[in-house]
C-alpha cells in the first residue's frame, strides 16, 4: 500500500510549531496540493481557517488538538504511529453554508462557514430582523442582540452558548437560533431541512446597524442575509474512531 502524502499545517502557537518540527522530520511535510491528506496543528479555530484555506481542494483532514480548544480536533500523541492513526480514522463529511451578505452601500459579499453564520448588532440599538424561510415570511420582526444559523458540526459551538439545540450529524438539518431574543419573547428558534434558503432582512440599518459573521469573516452594515446549505462544497474531516464526531456530539447532550 502507498504510504500517503502528509501536508503538515501548524497554528502559531509554539506546541504546534514544536509539533510541526517533530512531525515533519518523521513523515515529512507536502504542499497541500501535493498532499493525500492534511493535518491541521492546533485548536478548532485554526482548523476552520485551515477548511476555509484548503477546503477548495478536496483532501480529507485530520486535526490534532494543540491550541486552547478541540471538539473538531483529535488529541495529540507524539509518540503514536500518525499514519496508522489516519489509515484508521473514521470519516465525517460536512457542508458548509453559503452566505451572501448585501450591504448599506450596495456591495455584496459572498462567504463560507463550517460553524454557523451570525448576525450581530453593531451598536447598543437593538436588532429588528425579518426572517423568511424559502421565500415566506416566517417571522416578521425579531427584536434581539442577533441571531444565527448553525451547521451540525458548530451546534455545539456559539449556537449551543445561545442555547440553540445540538445537532447530529447525518440529520441534514440546521439550527435557527435567536441571540438575546426580547420578542417574541417565547420565540426559541427553529431546527429547520437543510436543504432550507434563509434570508435575513434588516429592518432601519441605518438606525440599529447590523454586521453578519461567516465563522470569522464579517461583513459590517448588512440590510439583508441569504443563507443556505452548499450541496456542491464539502469537507471530509477525519476522527479516531473512539473520539468520532458523531460521539463527541452525543457526549455533548448528556454533559452536565
Amino acid at each position: 500500500m502507498t504510504t500517503p502524502r502528509i501536508a503538515l499545517l501548524a497554528s502559531p502557537v509554539d506546541d504546534a510549531q514544536s509539533a510541526l518540527t517533530v512531525l515533519a522530520k518523521r513523515y515529512g511535510n507536502h504542499t497541500p496540493q501535493e498532499a493525500d491528506v492534511i493535518v491541521s496543528l492546533g485548536g478548532d479555530g485554526f482548523m476552520l481557517q485551515t477548511l476555509h484555506r484548503h477546503g477548495v481542494l478536496g483532501k480529507p483532514v485530520y486535526g490534532m488538538k494543540l491550541g486552547t480548544v478541540g471538539f473538531l480536533m483529535n488529541q495529540y500523541r507524539a509518540e503514536d504511529d500518525l499514519l496508522a492513526r489516519i489509515e484508521a480514522a473514521e470519516p465525517a463529511v460536512l457542508h458548509p453554508l453559503e452566505m451572501q451578505a448585501h450591504t448599506e452601500s450596495g456591495a455584496t459579499v459572498g462567504s463560507l462557514a463550517y460553524n454557523e453564520v451570525s448576525l450581530l448588532r453593531q451598536t447598543r440599538q437593538a436588532a429588528h430582523v425579518c426572517i423568511e424561510l424559502n421565500g415566506e415570511v416566517r417571522l416578521d420582526e425579531l427584536i434581539c442582540d442577533g441571531v444565527m444559523l448553525a451547521t451540525p458540526a458548530g451546534s455545539t459551538a456559539y449556537n449551543f452558548s445561545a442555547h440553540g439545540p445540538i445537532l447530529p450529524l447525518g440529520a441534514n438539518v440546521m439550527a435557527l437560533t435567536p441571540i438575546a431574543p426580547f420578542r417574541p419573547r417565547r420565540w426559541r428558534g427553529a431546527v429547520l431541512k437543510s436543504g432550507t434558503e434563509v434570508r435575513f432582512r434588516v429592518h432601519d440599518p441605518h438606525k440599529r446597524p447590523v454586521s453578519a459573521t461567516a465563522d470569522s469573516h464579517e461583513v459590517r452594515d448588512v440590510t439583508e442575509v441569504l443563507v443556505r446549505e452548499s450541496r456542491d462544497r464539502r469537507v471530509t474531516l477525519l476522527f479516531d474512531p473512539e473520539h468520532n464526531l458523531e460521539e463527541r456530539i452525543l457526549i455533548e447532550q448528556f454533559a452536565v
